[in-house]
């Protein structure tokens, strides 16, 4: 993809993978059919097989030049889809999947999915009512670690799930799990196992920072609009400034949080966090970093 600092090979850490599970699984709390889902949201209601949709966002990342994406399944116990997709474009694609470690089968899915080659566990303790430190959150990440070159991905901060809205359905989070510092005893303890934290820490951008800066292991992606900067009344240029002064180029990792069809891949996040980094005179070297290299470096062995 051609960038302001040239031609990149373009990586996106925050793509969810929306597989008809994720539609099934919505309609069922709504008491709809995946079908009557897509109708009351306006987007495509993906095929039944996910290596289908796998080859759908294949070639929306072909049409927008970008290299390859992590693919998040958004619903526990949906890591097949990924799994799928995984292997139908294993050079295309890293898989990252959501697990509620309050299950009684987590840290066993965990295990299986790391084995079939899924990259990255994530965690949303405010969305499933849990602290960090609980004792089967411990467990999942202590299963996670015992595996190379793997992450755990952990959703900080505001959270809100647009499409539950539409549905007319109540979205029970528990913000008090949410703050970025609760995962620091945990990164500790663990220093080869890397945690991203998405969405600059979704308005905890302090306590993330001051997270990263105590933690080597702990890395943010810049997905989203990160609407939450109108709290501290922030703009993204200066959001940029502090998160590179304080943790660098190394540990940013590029994403949009795109996720549903029609829109497909979400180029004006693209043209916002460019036109930011752009304004900051970040080097080539470093925009190379965040948009391209630091996301398969991050599964590395």
């Amino acid at each position: 993809m051609l960038t302001p600092w040239g031609d990149f090979a373009v990586t996106d850490a925050h793509v969810h993978f929306l597989s008809r599970s994720f539609f099934s699984a919505l309609g069922a709390q709504a008491g709809k059919t995946a079908e009557q889902v897509a109708d009351s949201t306006g987007w495509v209601l993906p095929p039944e097989d996910p290596a289908e949709l796998a080859h759908s966002w294949a070639a929306e990342l072909d049409a927008q030049g970008v290299a390859r994406a992590a693919l998040i399944s958004s619903v526990p116990a949906d890591e097949a889809s990924v799994e799928s997709a995984v292997a139908e474009c294993p050079d295309r694609f890293f898989g990252f999947f959501m697990v509620n470690p309050l299950e009684e089968s987590a840290v066993e899915r965990v295990q299986i999915a790391l084995r079939c080659g899924l990259h990255a566990v994530c965690l949303f303790p405010g969305m499933h009512r849990y602290a960090v430190s609980d004792p089967r959150a411990e467990a999942v990440i202590r299963a996670a670690a015992a595996f190379p070159a793997r992450a755990v991905f952990v959703h900080c901060g505001v959270l809100t799930v647009g499409v539950r809205q539409k549905l007319g359905l109540s979205s029970p989070f528990d913000m008090r799990f949410s703050n970025p510092l609760e995962l620091h005893s945990t990164a500790l303890h663990y220093p080869g196992l890397k945690f991203v934290l998405p969405h600059f820490g979704a308005g905890y951008l302090r306590e993330a920072l001051m997270l990263a800066d105590l933690c080597p292991n702990v890395y943010l992606d810049t997905s989203s609009s990160n609407s939450w900067m109108r709290y501290e009344g922030l703009d993204l240029k200066t959001v940029f400034r502090r998160a590179l002064d304080v943790m660098g180029a190394t540990r940013l990792l590029f994403g949009t949080d795109s996720s549903y069809f029609p829109r497909g891949w979400n180029y004006e996040i693209f043209e916002a966090q460019t036109r930011a980094m752009l304004d900051l005179g970040i080097s080539t070297t470093d925009a190379r970093l965040i948009l391209e290299e630091n996301l398969p470096r991050l599964f590395q062995r």
